[in-house]
């Protein structure tokens, strides 16, 4: 086990309340970046949980479900497409992050972050590269952010049918990119980003 494995048992033992954040949709050419922040009630849960992008979708949903019925504490945050190309999509993640700690009902004591930048947050933070595979908040906060904001991209795909954002879930597949190419970009395309 490494040392950034046995932090959240640590910070567990004392007593401090704990939430993981972690963010999907960074690499996205479509829509929102989506973020949430997770607090287990305990975090000696059976629930097994993971980098939400290493599962399957089926499985994927499956431990939402499970976590769901923990008992615990999440909140979402999003930054729009706007907000992606008015101030790029590393202070957009960093935003929506923020927005998902903030929406919390109960103030945590620290954040353990996905990956290596801290938000501005008078909480206590430390990032952990690959968090969401080694510490249970974050991979539960991962897997919510994970099948939200897919359920967002399956209602988009609606409206934009032509993309297959039920699909691609606006990522730059092959295809998605033909299809850009052949039809343009929709209002909900992040313009800053290289679409074809």
């Amino acid at each position: 086990m490494t040392q950034d494995a046995k932090v959240e048992e640590e910070l567990s033992a004392k007593n401090l309340v704990i939430a993981g954040v972690d963010e999907v949709g960074r690499g996205s050419l479509v829509g929102p970046v989506v973020a949430c922040a997770f607090i287990f009630h305990n975090l000696k849960t059976s629930i097994k949980v993971c980098d939400s992008k290493s599962i399957s979708k089926i499985k994927r949903i499956r431990l939402f479900y499970e976590i769901l019925q923990t008992n615990s504490l999440f909140s979402l945050g999003l930054a729009s497409h706007k907000e992606i190309d008015q101030i790029n999509i590393l202070n957009a993640t960093k935003l929506a992050m923020k927005r998902a700690v903030e929406g919390l009902r109960s103030k945590p004591d620290i954040l353990l972050i996905d990956g290596s930048n801290k938000i501005k947050s008078d909480i206590n933070q430390k990032c952990i590269i690959k968090g969401d595979s080694i510490c249970k908040s974050i991979g539960a906060a991962s897997i919510v952010a994970k099948v939200s904001r897919d359920s967002l991209m399956d209602k988009l795909s609606s409206l934009f049918p032509l993309y297959e954002f039920n699909t691609n879930k606006g990522y730059g597949t092959k295809k998605h990119k033909k299809l850009i190419s052949k039809y343009g970009i929709t209002p909900i395309h992040r313009k800053s980003f290289r679409l074809t």
